[in-house]
């Protein structure tokens, strides 16, 4: 394994080489077209139908549907929603809005027509491209979102919508890409918001020709190989992982539109030969407890990674027990890209970040900007300049402001460095734990609990506490077979004294059915900290 001499060396020399005009439906899709042949996706449907489609059929369909949008009236800098869930038709969309230089909105299937509302009047979206399971919803908001001229329906005729197959099969294969600015809007990507309304990020055409980095040095993705990233659409890394960055190398990508069932997934690895795996924390978690794993066959995987919150040493141990295969665990934000992770070839210190990706420069820094010293907690910073940081947060310019610290953009979110340089995840700048003096990140707790053989899930957060100002209070969801009861939170309590510092042990717990989340998947700490001071 390498050590962190040669990894300075091997990305010393990189350099981000953004071309002033890029089109990535143009230079991209329509270049890997040009090997006719070339597979983009295998798509499996939830009813078990398969489609295989080459980078020659995207370039086709993307065209046809460019011509459809600007015959209804899509300019170039018009923002189009895209409600899609995971079919081919969202590629083709999405390439054909770059095409055309629209700003695309990708938007979970899983949003209601509130939220719909709000990204519909805050980017003054012009269209909506839905299927027929989205079609309620977008009804339910029109009437409140003027600026919409135009519906696209994916599906069986609905009225009041134009029919996708229709205004796609009318339309001409050739198409002529606007030659936009590597610094025009591309992509207006909304964060999950946890808090209040959602931020609109918005990224330029640079931001697609700089995804390439991470596929090239994260997934490692290799001539041949077939990358099944597990991320729903709507979610920046679907954009990332799922079109972008294979795409970029001319990868062919496994594109499954049902749900998350560990016995399916297992079965769809060995079954569709995937060669390099991304998949959200979560999923490693559960698929790490399951009889499937220990029985399966996953020696065509080469490569693995997770993304989204860092992955707990005990299921990477377990991944790598059983298949020999490391998950390289990264880190990165819907405002940039993966800027912390652990890559091939380099020494994998399990539940760290990671060391800095290629061409990003990411510190730990503290309230004066100042970088801190080797152990000191502070907040992970990225010097700004880079084509895939954002380019603001769209007609917000206050949180774009604050999201700033002198040259550095703010991450949100703290950790500290050792001395060769890894980073060590925190938690979020609100999320940490003083109690009785001691600073305790939740992330390390959580990881704690994931190895006691009842425990599934855990949020843990600061709960009240007269003398100590806060202890630790976990709300642990439990696997099958446990019940809960005093005697099973006693026993995890003195599992986690005997595997953490004393001091991080959850004095207080908590069994519930789920955890509240963001519809990204993540835990919403937020949610059980405000439960926990409103009761106090």
């Amino acid at each position: 394994m390498a050590n962190i001499g040669d990894y300075t060396k091997t990305y010393a020399g990189f350099a981000w080489e953004t071309p002033e005009r890029f089109n990535f439906g143009r230079d991209v899709v329509d270049r890997w077209a040009e090997d006719e042949g070339r597979p983009a996706m295998l798509w499996l449907g939830t009813s078990g139908g398969e489609r295989h489609l080459t980078f020659a059929d995207f370039a086709r369909i993307s065209n046809r549907f460019a011509n459809a949008a600007r015959e209804l009236g899509v300019k170039r800098g018009d923002r189009v929603m895209v409600l899609l869930g995971k079919v081919p038709e969202w590629h083709a969309v999405l390439v054909g809005l770059l095409k055309l230089g629209a700003v695309a909105i990708p938007c979970s299937p899983m949003l209601r027509a509130g939220d719909l509302e709000y990204r519909a009047n805050h980017s003054e979206a012009v269209m909506v491209v839905s299927d027929a399971d989205g079609a309620p919803e977008v009804e339910r908001m029109r009437q409140d979102a003027p600026s919409i001229r135009n519906l696209v329906l994916l599906g069986e005729g609905r009225e009041g919508w134009e029919s996708f197959a229709e205004i796609t099969g009318a339309a001409s294969e050739e198409f002529s890409a606007e030659d936009t600015a590597a610094d025009e809007p591309a992509f207006l990507l909304y964060t999950s918001g946890t808090t209040r309304h959602p931020k609109g990020v918005l990224h330029t055409h640079g931001y697609t020709h700089a995804k390439r980095m991470q596929s090239r040095y994260w997934l490692d993705l290799q001539e041949g190989d077939r990358l099944w990233c597990t991320s729903g659409t709507g979610w920046a890394k679907s954009i990332w992982n799922v079109i972008l960055g294979p795409w970029s190398w001319g990868t062919e990508i496994f594109f499954h539109e049902g749900p998350f069932d560990s016995k399916e997934r297992i079965e769809l690895l060995q079954r569709h030969d995937i060669t390099v795996l991304c998949q959200a924390p979560t999923e490693y978690r559960l698929l790490a407890k399951t009889k499937e794993l220990e029985e399966a066959d996953l020696s065509k995987i080469r490569h693995a990674v997770s993304a989204g919150e860092p992955l707990n040493p005990a299921v990477i141990e377990r991944w790598r027990a059983l298949h020999g295969i490391t998950i390289y665990d990264g880190y990165g934000q819907t405002e940039n890209t993966l800027i912390v992770g652990n890559f091939p070839g380099v020494e994998v210190r399990p539940g760290s970040m990671g060391l800095p990706s290629p061409g990003c420069d990411v510190r730990v820094i503290d309230e004066d900007g100042n970088e801190c010293a080797p152990g000191e907690p502070g907040d992970i910073a990225l010097r700004r300049g880079m084509p895939a940081l954002f380019r603001e947060y769209y007609r917000q310019p206050e949180q774009t402001a604050a999201s700033h610290r002198g040259d550095y953009y703010i991450t949100g979110d703290r950790a500290y460095r050792d001395e060769d340089g890894y980073f060590w995840f925190v938690g979020r700048a609100d999320d940490v734990i003083i109690s009785a003096g001691y600073t305790i990140g939740p992330f390390e707790v959580e990881s704690t609990l994931i190895e006691h053989p009842a425990v599934v899930e855990s949020g843990v957060v600061a709960s009240p506490d007269e003398d100590r100002g806060s202890v630790v209070k976990a709300f642990v969801v439990l696997g099958e077979g446990y019940e809960p009861s005093e005697e099973l939170a006693r026993d995890i309590q003195e599992f986690c004294k005997r595997q953490s510092a004393p001091y991080k042990y959850p004095r207080r717990i908590e069994f519930v059915d789920e955890l509240p989340k963001t519809a990204s998947g993540k835990i919403r700490r937020v949610v059980l900290r405000q439960r926990e001071y409103a009761g106090a």
